[in-house]
């Protein structure tokens, strides 16, 4: 994402009651982190190997993330939490599965290194959430 509309995003966020708060530079990092996820995830998935399923569902939530922290309007930090989980849990399994693969597929392998990444960037985000009180 561009620095101008992630500025724009800031200020708009910040003005949400709440939001002051929140680390911009986190959740940058996990929106990045949940996009490179996504299309690691979704290469993946076209070698027709036993993790494609798995990657295409890592896919799915990683957008699906992404789009979440993109509209913070009306954001309610439980239901937050429970999708950075959600992401984490996916991000994890793609990674065992794609991990089976990585010593004969370079794909394999830097998709699980793109769900290790973006499991940490979620982990990162709900720790700065967490800390907001």
């Amino acid at each position: 994402m561009d620095s101008m509309m992630m500025d724009m995003m800031s200020k708009d966020m910040k003005s949400m009651p709440g939001m002051d708060m929140m680390d911009m530079s986190v959740m940058q990092a996990c929106m990045d982190a949940c996009s490179a996820c996504e299309q690691a995830c979704t290469v993946c998935s076209t070698q027709m190997m036993d993790c494609a399923p798995a990657c295409m569902n890592c896919a799915d939530m990683c957008n699906t993330m992404m789009r979440a922290m993109m509209r913070m309007q009306g954001m309610n930090m439980a239901s937050m939490m429970a999708m950075l989980d959600a992401c984490m849990a996916m991000c994890q399994q793609c990674m065992d599965e794609c991990m089976q693969h990585a010593d004969m597929s370079e794909v394999c392998k830097m998709c699980a290194q793109a769900c290790k990444a973006c499991m940490d960037a979620c982990m990162a985000m709900k720790n700065s959430m967490m800390a907001m009180g």
